[in-house]
């Protein structure tokens, strides 16, 4: 069987971005020594090396860059790391938070075991219901969120909404079996809801504006669909 292309979002002589898929590790890791990484995967495709600068969980779908040189790589790193690089995920969550709000909330490093400060900004773009019974209530309630993550934390986001009791659905590692178990049959999709949907950053070489921005794949639009979320007019 052969493996899907990989979709080019951007790439130009020091960088490019490409859409990375949920369940595909950006590098193979002691956690995952048999996994098929998207860095071989990319190089493969492109015919060149390619330097990582960031990452993705694996669960998590959307905007991967590299740089096309060690050099822009270490330019590129720079230019996520500055003040006006802005990373933009959306979520599904349980439950109807607040209309906006910053979750700050220091989180232990998994692999320290050190505690460190953790911010992150959200704003609801859609609210929406299921009639279906869950908790003592008739219907159950989630949420579609823009996330802003200003720290950098592992597994921040998921880790924060769970704290603040709206997990994100499909989160199999802190979210709700039951949820996550009613949109799998919804939606035919065993995944998490989180998807790294915009970088805007300056370019590590022009210093232009550069903004990268995922697409909505099917299963997503499912969703969107399934509860008449329209986030473009939110």
């Amino acid at each position: 069987m052969t493996t899907p292309a990989l979709q080019v979002l951007h790439r130009d002589a020091t960088l490019v971005a490409v859409h990375k898929p949920a369940g595909l590790v950006v590098h193979r890791t002691a956690l995952a020594p048999d996994a098929d990484p998207l860095l071989q995967r990319l190089r493969d495709q492109l015919g060149q090396r390619v330097y990582p600068v960031h990452r993705l969980d694996r669960a998590t779908a959307g905007v991967v860059v590299f740089g096309l040189s060690s050099e822009s790589a270490r330019a590129l790193a720079a230019a996520l790391d500055a003040p006006e690089a802005r990373k933009r995920y959306w979520a599904v969550v349980r439950g109807w938070p607040a209309a906006d709000g910053v979750i700050d909330h220091p989180l232990v490093d998994l692999d320290s075991g050190v505690r460190r400060a953790a911010l992150t900004a959200f704003r609801t773009l859609a609210r929406g219901e299921l009639p279906l019974p869950t908790g003592g209530f008739p219907t159950a309630r989630y949420a579609l969120l823009e996330v802003a993550p200003r720290t950098g934390r592992q597994h921040q986001i998921r880790r924060h909404f769970k704290h603040a009791a709206h997990p994100l659905i499909g989160d199999t590692t802190y979210g709700k079996g039951e949820h996550n178990r009613r949109f799998r049959a919804l939606f035919g999709e065993q995944r998490l809801w989180l998807l790294a949907r915009a970088l805007e950053l300056s370019h590590p070489a022009s210093g232009s504006r550069l903004t990268i921005e995922a697409p909505l794949d099917a299963a997503w639009r499912a969703v969107l669909a399934r509860f008449g979320w329209d986030p473009v007019s939110a």
